[in-house]
């Protein structure tokens, strides 16, 4: 104890400032993101992230009635590594901030920035929380549920015609949103600013909440918005989020300038 209290007063985490937003920001950076993706789309590179992922999802169908069941918290989790496929969007719009070269071939240069391993860290936390909200949704199927499907029609029919479907769907969706607010707490400021500057995971990861607690109506606001252009996006077979997901990452990146002070931060724009 004595030595964690020794090394907090060697190595302070900086207290960064955080600013208010209002609804006027939060519809300005939707438009300047969108303004973003129309100069720099992105879909083709989000197409290369997203079809992995039909293809797991795919193979849990195909695999049979024992994995079926994550079918829904696989789809529903694409939100919560979002900020992680989003990256290479941070790093564009930082450099074309900078007034530096941003084409395609610099997409994934932000795991050359100072913060490269911090960004790692959290990008490891975001992965940790959606295999959690796997195993929770798992555990929730067999508190309510319980019975292996036989098929896909069969799952579908347990799920929306019986009492315990809708249950599991009801609490399914509350213990969801407990999940997706628990990542925009850590991740709509801590990974664009690790992006953008030299400062330790702590710090990004304290800011980040800290920016959430000090604009909690616009952050739900902020937070219901993505949820929905994520679910429109994924209508049908995940294909709208090539365009939803650079135009969030570039929104995201603006969002961020805003919510945090970056005159405090020297460590910041550092090529």
């Amino acid at each position: 104890m004595a030595a964690t209290q020794t090394l907090d007063t060697l190595h302070p985490a900086p207290e960064v400032p955080v600013r208010k937003v209002g609804s006027d920001d939060l519809n300005a950076v939707l438009r300047e993101g969108y303004r973003d993706f129309l100069d720099r789309r992105g879909d083709l590179v989000v197409v290369g992230l997203i079809y992995p992922l039909i293809g797991v999802v795919a193979a849990v169908v195909s695999l049979g009635g024992a994995l079926i069941p994550l079918f829904f918290p696989i789809a529903a989790g694409i939100g919560l590594l979002g900020p992680i496929a989003a990256l290479g969007f941070y790093e564009l719009a930082r450099r074309r901030e900078a007034g530096l070269d941003a084409r395609w071939s610099h997409f994934l240069d932000f795991m050359k920035r100072p913060a490269a391993d911090s960004i790692l860290a959290v990008a490891g936390i975001l992965f940790l929380i959606f295999f959690a909200w796997l195993a929770v949704a798992w555990i929730l199927y067999g508190a309510f549920i319980g019975v292996r499907p036989e098929s896909v029609g069969d799952f579908l029919n347990r799920l929306f015609t019986t009492p315990e479907g809708w249950q599991l769907i009801l609490v399914g969706n509350l213990v969801g949103l407990v999940f997706a607010t628990i990542v925009l707490m850590v991740s709509v400021v801590s990974l664009p600013m690790l992006v953008d500057c030299d400062v330790d995971a702590r710090t990004a990861l304290g800011t980040s909440v800290k920016a959430v607690m000090a604009n909690k109506a616009m952050m739900v606001r902020w937070g219901v918005t993505v949820a929905v252009l994520l679910a429109l996006g994924s209508i049908p077979a995940f294909v709208g989020l090539a365009f939803v997901l650079p135009w969030l990452g570039y929104a995201t990146w603006h969002l961020y300038t805003r919510l945090v002070d970056r005159s405090a931060l020297t460590e910041c724009q550092t090529g």
